[in-house]
């Protein structure tokens, strides 16, 4: 649980202090999205090296020395001193979290096998709850105007410390061999259309969902500040808020899976979530932004957890590798969005940019069925079932 909110707090502890950023440097609305493309693009281009890494050294391991390296990095993010240096900072900060985020969750996968009952889900709870925590201590900092230089540096003592405790606690290496599941490696997915095509699906709703999830981050408080002339601490409620409904939707969300299948699920809640976010942009005040936020992010909270899901039981492909793949391709959402927001912004206004998000969310409506459970892996236990327990956050 401890490398869950570490990942967790370490990108999150930024978000609220991303307008203090822009200015200081200042960027436009463009460059500061550019620049925040940068850590998902980190994660494209070199993310699937953490499989070679985790198979090397083991998932645990992995993920307590790179989630230490990533909270190490925070203050480097606060002393940028223009544009390419925070890009950089942002960069090597997207390389810790793709690989703290695949080697967590595959260890997170090997703790639930010898517990022998689904966890993962409560860990993913963990994750949400440290995000919502790191983003009320940023928007309280930043409401009573302390330097983001203290407040990441002291935010990242902190994480440097619980990564190195909870390296001491992680399960060996050679447990891993437990967990391998049968099917094609990397080379045999990528060549087989019969694997791409239902992991194209999945992680196209997965790049609808990053979309979403990344709005309350990125520009939630930017929205609020320019559009709506809310104050730093109101400003910084969205994400927020965002997350507290996430954590909510996800500590329920095996009960309201198993009741009425993931499909049904993952659809009605992209549909919650584009309305809300529409009714939103429409009402245009700082409460109704906030709302809209909190009602998506209880609408996609199980997006992801039910896609990775459905990648690790794709069959003729390991779990790890379907997991990898679509994990890999989901980071395009995050990489293209801010970016597409950004530059509508400075032609329009934030909240024009931001009618890019209920529009995922239709589209993350529409490509629900791909979570339709496939062949046997569907009930192959707690990894991998229609349950919808998630491999990943």
């Amino acid at each position: 649980m401890a490398l869950f909110a570490v990942n967790g707090a370490t990108y999150n502890s930024l978000v609220p202090r991303f307008p203090a950023l822009r200015d200081g440097l200042g960027l436009s609305n463009t460059e500061l999205g550019t620049a925040i493309a940068a850590f998902p693009a980190a994660a494209l281009l070199v993310g699937v090296a953490a499989g070679p890494l985790i198979a090397r050294l083991g998932s645990g391991r992995v993920a307590a020395s790179v989630s230490l390296l990533g909270a190490a990095l925070l203050p480097l993010v606060a002393l940028a001193p223009g544009w390419w240096a925070l890009a950089g900072a942002l960069f090597l900060l997207g390389i810790t979290d793709a690989w703290t985020d695949a080697a967590m969750n595959a260890h997170g996968l090997l703790v639930q096998d010898r517990y022998g009952r689904s966890i993962i889900n409560g860990l993913h709870a963990t994750w949400s709850i440290a995000a919502v925590g790191a983003g009320l201590l940023g928007a309280a900092a930043a409401g009573l105007g302390v330097p983001v230089v203290v407040h990441l540096t002291v935010v990242g003592a902190v994480l440097v410390v619980t990564s190195a405790l909870a390296w001491r606690l992680v399960l060996p290496p050679e447990h891993h061999g437990a967990t391998a599941s049968p099917g094609a490696g990397l080379g045999g997915v990528l060549t087989s259309w019969r694997v791409v095509a239902p992991l194209l699906a999945v992680a196209g709703l997965m790049v609808c969902s990053g979309a979403v999830e990344d709005s309350s981050a990125s520009w939630g408080a930017v929205y609020l500040r320019d559009d709506l002339g809310a104050g730093a601490f109101v400003a910084g409620l969205p994400f927020v808020a965002f997350q507290a409904t996430m954590t909510l939707g996800r500590l329920a969300g095996d009960r309201v899976t198993d009741r009425v299948g993931p499909v049904a699920v993952a659809r009605t809640g992209a549909l919650v979530a584009a309305v809300a976010l529409v009714a939103a942009l429409l009402l245009a005040h700082p409460a109704a932004a906030i709302a809209g936020w909190a009602l998506a992010g209880l609408g996609v909270a199980t997006l992801f957890p039910l896609a990775f899901a459905a990648a690790g039981a794709v069959p003729g492909a390991r779990a790890g590798d379907g997991i990898a793949v679509v994990g890999f391709l989901a980071r395009l959402g995050f990489l293209t969005t801010p970016p597409i927001i950004g530059a509508i912004a400075d032609a329009s206004s934030v909240g024009t940019g931001l009618l890019v998000v209920p529009v995922a969310a239709l589209g993350a409506a529409v490509l629900a069925r791909s979570l339709r459970p496939r062949g046997s892996a569907a009930s192959a236990g707690p990894a991998g079932s229609a349950r919808g327990e998630p491999p990943a956050v």
